[in-house]
């Protein structure tokens, strides 16, 4: 079977990871007396307590900004509060451009949005700022942040053209896809409704190719600047997306045949991980749907495959996809609506394969020289009907490469109704399988496109219904991710937040379980530009704190600059804590007669 190939070909040659220095440059926090490094395995001993960290210290947090740089802040954070203003940004930025001319306006752009939220133009460019951070305590995780600039008509082409296959494209084959997994063209522009992620639109082979280099030199970048970051990358610029639905498509259908058995069981209401079935009556109710005779079902459910519990659950049940069993002819699933057995995969022409396999290669060689140069990778999330698949193939590249350390952190989406399944499944898949976990939590990009998308094509909403149900998610989520790390000092977790009270929520707990900053096992990240009452203060006690760094030409980050206006608008609505402690501060220094004030 075309996927079980490809999942093996992920599998095969694990390579043994360089040591890896994690920690941003800060103050040393003293430990009393001796203790015993945790990737050794050995038993914890005293520490000294989580140390305190004051998020309305203005001068502390500001103390490695120039006065200008606070004055610029509260320009922009201003302007990007302004509806008026930003619901005609484009148009003001054009007229800009034209009466300035191109030098004159990139200056302009240097000295207000890109230089608050951009970190340079290219490798040099952004390494005083990277160095700079550093010195107080902050990290980086690079992202080079150029994006195709296409029409919304252009962009739906390229989706629609991507996403089919060659079959389904002249009629020959009708998709069997359920129609989350299939494309819409009204939902061909992936940017709409997107305010703070990049999109990638496939146009050939030699573009993903391109990108696989972007991200190398991203990589090398990162390597080269400092000895503890991270890179980022998003799997639709290395691939067709066409293989992503499709792979998306099997997963969920595999899954949801999980949870049919369940139901039949009576094992409904249950957390993924407590859902366990029962093998005789498993077996069953797969002979009498006819997949597979009584013998065949009974070699899918060894002790060798499944140990002697005779029971299975989900994590047992995914297994049964990948290149342990042979189930290429037996993937069916029933369809509730006819109620026949379907085929879970469609057919591949040869070009379609050699796509597929080319998508794997690129991620190979992407980890192979974050490896080299000791650098973490973060494969960004995505749209949800992309996801099962970018998870999955993390999922394989995490099995390769995270070996001593973590090396691919995958992204959990908390405001998706199933993250806490998602979360505790692969926690669990890490325990049984002896890699280290590695994961960074969100709560989500493409809230409005999702919930826009599932009314109007006519499928469950994934999103949790609340944005307090979101936070609720999240915390639940963290709260067993910083469990699993109280017992496993191999496990690292970035907290992904500029929400101050989860930010608080994960100190606590830390202080709760032990885990003090020193080990390296909780990170924070937040974007550039942004929450650097939140960012600085962290970094300057010890804690292992990174900025998320877009780089590049200024004309060509330009579409990523109006969603981070754009997205700004939104939470300088809710929130003025941020400007009120950078006019604290900026007045502060003016009235002691500071003035130029240098950090030091």
């Amino acid at each position: 079977m075309v996927l079980r190939r490809f999942l093996f070909v992920l599998r095969v040659g694990a390579p043994r990871l360089a040591r890896l220095t994690t920690a941003p440059a800060a103050r040393e926090q003293p430990l009393a007396g001796p203790r015993t490094i945790p990737e050794l395995g050995a038993a914890k001993v005293a520490r000294p307590p989580v140390p305190a960290v004051d998020f309305g210290n203005a001068q502390e947090a500001y103390r490695s900004r120039h006065n200008w740089e606070l004055v610029r802040s509260l320009l922009v954070l201003r302007l990007c509060a302004s509806p008026a203003l930003l619901a005609r940004h484009e148009q003001l930025l054009h007229v800009a451009r034209k009466l300035l001319g191109q030098r004159l306006f990139d200056k302009l752009m240097k000295m207000t949005f890109y230089g608050q939220f951009v970190a340079g133009e290219d490798q040099e460019s952004i390494r005083p700022l990277i160095q700079h951070n550093r010195a107080f305590g902050v990290g980086s995780i690079l992202d080079y942040g150029v994006e195709e600039d296409l029409s919304p008509e252009e962009a739906e082409q390229k989706e629609m053209e991507s996403c089919t296959s060659t079959a389904e494209r002249d009629g020959s084959d009708t998709s069997k896809r359920e129609k989350q997994y299939q494309a819409h063209r009204a939902f061909g522009d992936r940017r709409d409704g997107v305010i703070s992620a990049r999109t990638y639109f496939y146009a050939s082979e030699a573009k993903c190719d391109g990108h696989m280099e972007t991200f190398l030199r991203c990589i090398e970048a990162s390597g080269g600047a400092s000895d503890d970051g991270f890179s980022a990358i998003k799997l639709t610029a290395l691939g067709r997306p066409q293989f992503l639905l499709q792979f998306s498509d099997v997963l969920t259908k595999w899954r949801r045949f999980f949870h049919q058995m369940a139901a039949e069981q009576g094992k409904t209401g249950l957390t993924a991980m407590d859902m366990k079935l029962e093998v005789a009556a498993l077996q069953e109710s797969v002979a009498k749907m006819g997949i597979a005779s009584r013998a065949e079902i009974e070699d899918w459910f060894t002790v060798e495959t499944l140990g002697v519990s005779g029971t299975v659950d989900l994590l047992d049940w995914s297994s049964l996809i990948d290149s342990k069993t042979k189930l290429s002819k037996h993937l069916v699933v029933p369809n509730p609506e006819t109620g026949q057995l379907e085929p879970l995969l469609s057919r591949f022409t040869e070009e379609e394969e050699l796509q597929m396999t080319r998508m794997l290669q690129r991620m190979d060689v992407l980890a192979k020289k974050a490896t080299e140069v000791g650098v973490r990778l973060m494969v960004d999330a995505e749209q949800t009907y992309f996801q099962p698949a970018i998870s999955r193939l993390t999922l394989e590249m995490q099995r390769k490469f995270n070996v001593e350390k973590p090396l691919i952190f995958n992204t959990y989406q908390c405001y998706l109704r199933d993250a806490y399944d998602n979360v505790t499944l692969d926690v669990e898949l890490a325990r049984r399988e002896g890699w280290c976990f590695g994961a960074k939590l969100v709560r989500g990009a493409y809230m409005a496109q999702e919930r826009t998308r599932a009314a109007e094509i006519g499928y469950e909403d994934p999103i949790n219904p609340t944005y307090e149900d979101t936070n609720a998610m999240y915390h639940r989520c963290l709260d067993y991710v910083l469990e699993e790390l109280k017992h496993n000092a191999k496990a690292k977790v970035m907290v992904a937040s500029h929400n101050e009270d989860t930010v608080r929520f994960t100190l606590g707990r830390m202080e709760e379980l032990g885990l003090h900053p020193a080990e390296h096992q909780v990170y924070f990240g937040q974007l550039l530009g942004m929450c650097d009452q939140i960012s600085f203060p962290l970094g300057q006690a010890g804690f292992p704190v990174y900025k998320y760094m877009p780089y590049g030409p200024v004309m060509e980050v330009l579409p990523y600059l109006s969603r981070r206006a754009q997205e700004n608008s939104g939470i300088m609505k809710g929130a003025q804590r941020e400007r009120q402690l950078l006019w604290q501060e900026l007045t502060r220094r003016l009235c002691t007669g500071n003035f130029f004030y240098r950090p030091a």
